[in-house]
């Protein structure tokens, strides 16, 4: 098992529009092939990051949805929307599970 965390640096006034792009897609992420679980977690703390959090089969069906015409597309959108992004910048971490209950 696999688990990737995005944590998005989001400014307090563009929190609820960052919100309301991730639940737009989270649906779509229940037709990824080998994708277990995501959650988009938001911490109390105003400037802490917004999390978005995917559990995954393993790293390969990580990596296979990254290659993707789905990953693509949904990102394809985001650039060609006029609509710049809230985040001003993120960090990835990527884990291997080694105890799961």
């Amino acid at each position: 098992m696999y688990v990737v965390m995005n944590e998005l640096n989001v400014p307090a006034p563009a929190r609820g529009q960052m919100k309301e792009r991730f639940g737009k897609s989270a649906g779509n992420m229940k037709e990824v092939e080998g994708c277990l679980d995501f959650m988009f977690l938001e911490q109390e703390k105003e400037d802490a990051p917004l999390v978005v959090f995917t559990k995954w089969e393993s790293k390969e069906a990580y990596q296979n949805w990254l290659h993707s015409d789905q990953f693509k597309n949904a990102h394809k959108e985001k650039r060609e929307s006029k609509e710049k992004s809230p985040a001003s910048g993120n960090e990835l971490k990527e884990f291997e599970v080694v105890h799961h209950l």
